[in-house]
């Protein structure tokens, strides 16, 4: 694996230098043994700490196939019917209204929905919750009616109305929270501990959490903020905030890029751990395929905040489903990454994929705002592509 350690290296380096660039990153790659490849370059805070490959990320949505995974637990130990409403386990939810837009005054127009939002619909984003980043009424609400932003990790964050009638389209947001409160109903205990308990611990996972040590703050990386020039500059006092309100399913973990491979490396290996199941293999082999029903269709990302998000978008073109819970590319992407494999991506330009066709899967880790950064995202995707390359080459050699 050299050659793969050459290119990832190169590519890893050429993003932390020049005018354009990354404050710091560190990647990595397995195969259903063990890590193949990973590495650190740049600095957690520019100009300051060095970038370690023990460095804690705030993982955003890549939170959200972990809070997923409890949820697949819950229905193989037959305590959760994903059909059921999910105010069966979560009853705040079954008080949430749909916003037909706002008044004349400029009040919101609400009503009730006309069916239940069931614990699928959640795990699919099909539920009828958006992000204010993502979502122009959403924004509204946040700017004109103070919905909280979901960085606050409030339980009036996700308490917000319906952008349209559960299951009729898909629309990217804070369903999986609510996935984290259904579990919760159902397990009597906080998400952080429901997911210590039956996923990291049969995984060797002890450097992920909700809520952080002092000792993993020290080495967490600042994010930084993209400037409309290109330049970069430290976010000091934004991070997710530890001891949240709500354990945040949809974005709130803390954690290593190398504690991340483990629960990749479960995926690849029908849901098997180290140290104990976490997944049964049936589980897994119809949790991976796409869930979505003819009309609903993953899209675009609309970045409507742009301190948070560009317009964003996996393989334009191509078909995308979702599944329990991740995007699946429907085609073979221009990366190599073959039809049906998994991936998704975390609000400070985090990305990951799982390839279980091949047998590999990888993580890339920056902290910028907004999302879907040129240089962090173009950096991801020349890293994808020369693992592929090089794993092609190695087979045909």
């Amino acid at each position: 694996m050299t050659n793969l350690q050459t290119r990832c290296d190169a590519i890893l380096s050429g993003v932390c230098t020049g005018a354009a660039r990354v404050p710091g990153v560190v990647a990595s790659v397995t195969d259903r043994q063990a890590d193949i490849y990973s590495g650190a370059f740049g600095e957690r805070r520019i100009g300051a700490d060095p970038m370690t490959e023990d460095t804690v990320f705030a993982l955003f949505s890549t939170t959200k196939a972990i809070a997923g995974t409890t949820a697949l637990q819950c229905v193989e130990d037959g305590l959760l019917d994903l059909d059921a409403p999910a105010k069966d386990y979560a009853p705040a939810i079954g008080a949430l209204q749909v916003i037909d837009g706002f008044d004349a005054a400029g009040a919101p127009r609400l009503r009730a929905p006309k069916s239940d939002v069931t614990t699928r619909q959640l795990l699919l984003h099909t539920g009828g919750f958006g992000y204010d980043f993502f979502n122009e009424t959403y924004k509204r609400l946040a700017e004109d009616h103070g919905q909280p932003s979901v960085v606050t990790g409030s339980r009036a964050c996700i308490e917000t109305p319906l952008l349209f009638d559960p299951g009729t389209r898909w629309e990217y947001g804070t369903n999986i929270d609510w996935v984290g409160q259904v579990v919760e109903g159902i397990r009597g205990k906080r998400l952080g501990a429901v997911m210590a308990e039956r996923v990291f611990a049969p995984l060797g996972i002890t450097d992920m959490a909700f809520t952080r040590t002092a000792e993993m703050k020290a080495r967490t990386a600042t994010i930084h903020a993209r400037g409309a020039d290109g330049s970069l500059s430290p976010m000091d006092g934004f991070a997710l905030p530890d001891n949240p309100e709500v354990d945040m399913g949809g974005h709130g973990l803390y954690g290593t890029v190398s504690e991340y491979m483990k629960f990749i490396r479960m995926w690849l290996n029908d849901g098997a751990g180290p140290q104990g199941r976490v997944l049964r293999p049936e589980t897994v082999e119809w949790a991976v395929k796409g869930g979505l029903v003819p009309p609903q269709k993953v899209t675009m990302l609309p970045g409507v905040i742009p301190s948070l998000s560009n317009d964003a978008e996996f393989f334009p073109g191509q078909k995308k489903d979702w599944a329990y819970t991740f995007m699946v590319n429907s085609e073979e992407a221009p990366t190599g990454r073959p039809a049906g494999a998994l991936g998704w991506a975390g609000l400070a330009n985090s990305y990951f994929w799982i390839d279980r066709k091949t047998g590999i899967g990888g993580y890339w880790a920056t902290q910028i705002l907004p999302f879907a950064d040129a240089v962090s995202f173009g950096g991801y995707m020349d890293f994808e592509t020369a693992v592929y390359q090089t794993l092609n080459a190695a087979r045909t050699a």
